[in-house]
């Protein structure tokens, strides 16, 4: 074979550009030749130019010497079989060959070529790639999805299942909006942020056909992390702790994985459980809004007044709720509220205290109206209500420690003696609308008009007037009206 001066330039020039060296005979031989084609340019200088001679074509893959073909188009109608048997499967991806390959064109007087052997091997060593969109999230790549468009569609499916399509619609038509958002109206709700757990970023590049991610494979992925659902077939003795266990989860997640069982079923041979561990690649968190007018309750504030008697009390200023605007932040996940935080609160009207006065000015002829127990200690034996057919108006108070009466709250002794039902009786008034009466003692240790502070000592308990034993009846009167002294005492 017979090199050109000119083209022994430019062979030496393309054999610099290969990636990595030929082996050391083919090293050889083709210096050998260029030498000897040098040699025979040189004698034929004068010759034509193209005189006789053929081009012939050196194929490389990454500095490896595949072999030499007679016709460069036999290895495109090559490359173009792969990529139609490729697009036959894969339809509407991008393909390339992916086989890094370097074609050499050299002229030769005899082209010592053997086209079939090189092909086969090319068909042996030629791969197809797809163009295509990787996902990497927090910076590590995924899986890939057909183009850009396809992503988009796999993120907003993502979204959706935790959102209305209306809801994400008009979310995203506000964030792309260069009109103000709106104040939010009463008892309104609206999306204020959809969160993704991990940066999910997309990357154009380069991958195996069969790599590439149907919509629903990648939806798959990104909520539990695999395509592929490990099953379990239910033996001899198992039970849901045991599986579980033996998988590395609680139960609670073994059940939450197979919703069809509970804690309850029995396992059957042959029952089929899923055992996937489920680790989502991200998780979406969902950022509402919403504002309502909520009431601000008054308070009840209590203050002391010497002015007025112990046991009055007066309202001086009235209490009224007031009402605000409050704006609050409710995070989901699932369907589910992890977290509520007010981000805003307005006061629309201010809550008013309810102030009202007790007094604590003491006056021994005056009741405080709390009630201490008249005796010492015993038990109410017969309590007020109808009894023998007539109305028993007040408490029977039996078996004390000792037989002694008190005067159960501050007051004036007004009735003091016998009475054909009662016996002895005392009837103290306590000057606040009450009245209080003591029956069947045995003795009566005050007078009428006396002041009796409360604890007073005022007689001692007996059986007399119409009586079958010894103990106290006890009346309690409000405004004239014989009221149950059980409701008063304390």
């Amino acid at each position: 074979m017979i090199y050109k001066k000119s083209e022994q330039g430019e062979k030496e020039t393309t054999l610099s550009k290969l990636k990595q060296p030929l082996k050391q005979v083919q090293k050889v031989l083709v210096i050998t030749l260029m030498l000897v084609g040098l040699g025979i340019n040189v004698g034929f200088a004068n010759e034509g130019e193209n005189s006789g001679l053929l081009t012939v074509f050196h194929i490389y893959s990454e500095g490896k010497y595949i072999g030499i073909l007679s016709d460069e188009a036999k290895l495109e109608k090559l490359k173009e079989q792969e990529l139609q048997k490729a697009a036959s499967e894969f339809e509407n991806l991008p393909l390339t060959i992916g086989t890094d390959l370097s074609v050499v064109p050299e002229r030769v007087f005899t082209a010592g070529t053997d086209d079939e052997i090189v092909l086969e091997k090319l068909h042996e060593m030629l791969t197809v790639e797809a163009e295509a969109v990787g996902i990497t999230i927090d910076g590590k790549h995924e899986f890939y999805v057909s183009d850009m468009r396809a992503y988009d569609e796999v993120i907003r499916r993502l979204k959706l299942q935790s959102v209305h399509e209306m809801e994400l619609s008009e979310f995203e038509a506000r964030t792309v909006s260069s009109v103000p958002i709106p104040a939010l109206k009463e008892n309104e709700t609206r999306i204020a942020k959809v969160v993704i757990s991990g940066k999910v970023q997309a990357e154009i590049g380069k991958t195996a056909p069969e790599e590439v991610k149907s919509l629903e494979e990648a939806l798959v992925l990104l909520n539990k992390g695999t395509l592929d659902e490990k099953k379990y077939v239910v033996q001899s003795g198992d039970v849901l702790g045991k599986i579980a266990v033996t998988y590395t989860m609680t139960t609670a997640k073994l059940l939450e994985l197979n919703p069809s069982f509970t804690v309850e079923s029995v396992l059957q041979l042959g029952d089929e459980l899923n055992v996937t561990s489920v680790e989502p690649y991200v998780e979406v968190e969902v950022h509402y809004e919403t504002m309502k007018k909520e009431m601000i309750k008054h308070k009840s504030i209590t203050e002391e007044d010497s002015s007025l008697y112990k046991g009055e009390k007066k309202v001086i200023r009235q209490g009224s709720d007031g009402e605000k605007e409050v704006t609050e932040l409710i995070r989901k996940q699932n369907g589910e509220v992890i977290g509520r935080s007010v981000s805003v609160e307005k006061v629309l009207v201010e809550a008013q205290d309810e102030v009202t006065v007790i007094g604590t000015k003491v006056m021994p002829s005056r009741g405080t109206g709390t009630f201490t127990w008249p005796a010492d200690g015993g038990y109410v034996s017969s309590q007020r209500g109808v009894r023998w057919g007539r109305v028993h108006e007040g408490i029977d108070i039996a078996q004390p420690s000792s037989y002694t009466i008190k005067v159960a709250d501050n007051g004036v002794v007004t009735d003091a003696g016998w009475h054909s039902t009662y016996g002895n009786r005392i009837v103290v008034t306590h000057n606040n609308g009450y009245e209080t009466l003591y029956a069947h003692l045995s003795s009566i240790d005050v007078e009428v008009g006396q002041t009796v502070p409360q604890g007073t000592e005022i007689g001692i308990m007996g059986s007399t007037g119409r009586s079958t034993g010894t103990h106290l009846h006890f009346e309690v009167l409000k405004d004239g009206e014989n009221i149950n002294p059980l409701s008063v005492l304390r």
